[in-house]
């Protein structure tokens, strides 16, 4: 029997692991101090899925921006451009105003989530309260086990190029980019099927009728709805056809295509090129913003999209804002400089909390404010145990190696030192603030104690040392002095980057070598996609709604912290380039396994007592080295810019808002034209 729902509360509090307070409520500027304590229970959420509808027809309101463009014929009035029933957004404070546009920075293509998370909200999204709501669609129905969901679009849906959305752009999707083992070899991505090796099977998608598909698994799916808010199940066919061989209309110019963009294959050009909205302007999306230009750009500008499908109560179509513009840096100190000018209007990507004095006495000058949230981020030492270099591999493997550099660190001079004392020495865990906080993960082996740290390392075997006093591998005399790169994205100057070189010099004091490099994003991208990475000073999140997130982090599936990226990519295609076979008894194993119990099994309190095994592992093992976590979040918040409440900042909540970015406002519209 299936059943016609949302999750309630109550089930999304033992799911996901987040505070019964609010997500709203979590911040209390200017620092929060204590964090609530996690709910026994919750109050039920009406079982249906579906908003209301809106007044019809001549009640919709056309944004300013859009109106010329209707009168002289060159855009359909609104009411057509919207679906029969237009998502219905719910704002924080007031409906609010059409115009102006909002300034952000970012630091380049490698930067492109920043703008990507304000855009990326697909089929259902969280509300205030943290609990998945219809978004682009206009309901959903899951059976029993969880082993099949079915979603119900809104008719009249458009991508934004005016094209209609039907279940038809999602069957194409599945048969030709999402089963497709050219563009995604070894079909990796774990939403898509069930089961590991001999038992992996791929869902079915059945598209009854127009405007309705079905995901049908061969085993229970439970989680599946909380991957489906940034992540999209369907692709513009009429548009995406042109880029496939077997689709296209014309292979040789396809050919040609390919060529002429300097790539050596179709499907590097359809992943690398096409696929996405900011490689690739020209890409119909449903996003609230279209993009204007390529993310190459100076200032890299979005703008509304005519046929974005939401309104707000009052029937004016979203978004409120006609554009964001995100202008290019490469020193931090030229950001800050931007920041306390109150050129910047509303961000938190790439503002450091080492510098919230700084921003706090310019807000007056800068007309901003600084909105202080509890954040997921933590930072942390992340020690490729699957490098390429086989010596330092086997020296990353060694547990008591890892669990010695921990205790090297004095986490609590770092906080102090470069944080100003905002943050907690911690392993990286999830947040005090979540029913699945676990003290033990997050205070092991965190104790400053260099000695310790020594005794382990020659328990260790490393004992021999070099003529300036660092370990070697071993002690034969041609052997090589222990040494490696910790990569970051962190430039001179700043306080992460201060803090990476602290740690470098507690690292040498127990007798290894090491040191920190600033890498700009792209190169640290290109780094850990070839596992040519020693390892990093990088930062973790995901820890607000853990199982939420796949506990991607957890499970190292997050390629961009590689601590065993190269392990896992041996699980799923053993014939990947940089695939490495783990060690029998590595840890790795065994998270691997507790993952795939986690996933086929319905019951909440199930869930979280394996993922409390994986976080036993973690505590044990130390997988990553966590140094400073419950850092605060910082956004900048311009004046007069409405709509924005301080919420939990995380990458599976869309960092600075976990609202709807559609309904920020201006004031005054006519004072930020940009």
């Amino acid at each position: 029997m299936e059943s016609k729902r949302k999750f309630t509360r109550r089930e999304f509090l033992k799911i996901s692991a987040i505070t019964a307070a609010g997500a709203l409520a979590a911040c209390n500027p200017p620092v929060p101090t204590a964090s609530p304590e996690a709910p026994t229970a919750a109050p039920e959420v009406p079982a249906t899925a579906t908003p209301p509808p809106v007044a019809a027809g001549p009640t919709y309101q056309e944004p300013p921006m859009l109106a010329d463009l209707v009168e002289q014929g060159k855009l359909p009035p609104v009411v057509e451009r919207l679906p029969e029933n237009p998502w219905v957004a719910p704002v924080l404070e007031a409906n609010g105003k059409s115009g102006g546009v909002v300034r952000r920075g970012f630091t380049g293509p490698g930067d492109k989530w920043g703008m990507s998370k304000i855009c990326d909200r697909a089929l259902v999204w969280f509300d205030k309260d943290l609990v998945m709501q219809p978004r682009m669609c206009e309901s959903w129905e899951v059976n029993d086990d969880g082993s099949e969901w079915t979603f119900h679009l809104r008719k009249g849906t458009k991508w934004s190029d005016g094209v209609e959305h039907t279940s038809a752009d999602v069957k194409w999707w599945y048969e030709h980019e999402a089963t497709n083992e050219t563009l995604f070899p070894g079909l990796t991505e774990g939403r898509w099927f069930t089961g590991t090796g001999e038992t992996k099977k791929m869902m079915e998608v059945i598209t009854p009728d127009d405007y309705t598909f079905t995901f049908k698994y061969a085993q229970p799916k439970p989680l599946l709805i909380y991957t489906m808010g940034r992540q999209g199940v369907a692709a513009p066919a009429h548009y995406m056809k042109q880029w496939i061989p077997d689709t296209a209309d014309d292979p040789d110019k396809l050919a040609a295509d390919v060529t002429a963009a300097g790539f050596e294959s179709w499907d590097k050009y359809y992943i690398d090129n096409r696929r996405f909205w900011f490689w690739n302007p020209d890409l119909p999306h449903f996003g609230g913003w279209i993009a204007t230009n390529d993310l190459n750009a100076e200032k890299w500008v979005i703008e509304r999209n005519p046929y974005f499908f939401g309104v707000d109560s009052d029937g004016m179509q979203l978004p409120y804002l006609d554009g964001i513009q995100s202008r290019l840096f490469s020193d931090s100190q030229v950001f800050n400089l931007w920041l306390t000018n109150g050129e910047i209007d509303f961000q938190a990507r790439r503002v450091q909390v080492g510098d919230y004095t700084l921003l706090k006495e310019n807000e007056e000058a800068g007309d901003y404010k600084v909105v202080v949230c509890p954040a997921a981020r933590h930072m942390v030492v992340v020690l490729n145990q699957a490098s390429k270099n086989e010596q330092l591999r086997s020296f990353f493997v060694n547990r008591d190696v890892r669990i010695a550099l921990s205790l090297a660190i004095n986490r609590k001079g770092i906080n102090e030192l470069n944080y100003l004392g905002l943050g907690t020495p911690r392993q990286y865990s999830p947040l005090t603030m979540s029913p699945q906080y676990y003290e033990k993960l997050s205070n092991a082996y965190i104790e400053y104690n260099p000695r310790k740290a020594n005794e382990m390392l020659d328990a260790a075997g490393y004992t021999a040392k070099d003529a300036d006093g660092f370990r070697k591998y071993s002690d034969a005399e041609d052997a090589e002095t222990i040494f490696f790169v910790m990569e970051g994205q962190f430039g001179a100057g700043t306080p992460d980057e201060d803090a990476g070189q602290q740690i470098v010099k507690m690292f040498k004091a127990v007798g290894v070598k090491c040191e920190y490099k600033f890498v700009e994003t792209t190169l640290y991208n290109q780094h850990y996609t070839s596992n040519d990475m020693d390892a990093a000073w990088w930062y973790a999140d995901r820890t607000v709604v853990p199982l939420g997130a796949e506990a991607l982090i957890f499970r190292g599936i997050a390629s961009d912290r590689p601590f065993v990226d190269a392990y896992n990519k041996f699980f799923d295609d053993p014939g990947n380039p940089i695939a490495i076979e783990p060690p029998k008894d590595h840890y790795i194993r065994k998270i691997r396994d507790l993952w795939e119990q986690v996933l086929v099994t319905g019951n909440p309190d199930t869930q979280n007592d394996l993922f409390r095994q994986i976080l036993d592992i973690w505590a044990e093992e130390l997988p990553m080295i966590g140094v400073v976590g419950e850092l605060p979040a910082l956004t900048v918040v311009k004046n007069g810019l409405k709509n924005f409440g301080p919420s939990p900042n995380d990458d599976t909540t869309g960092d600075e808002y976990v609202l709807n970015p559609e309904t920020l406002f201006w004031e005054n519209p006519a004072e930020h034209m940009g």
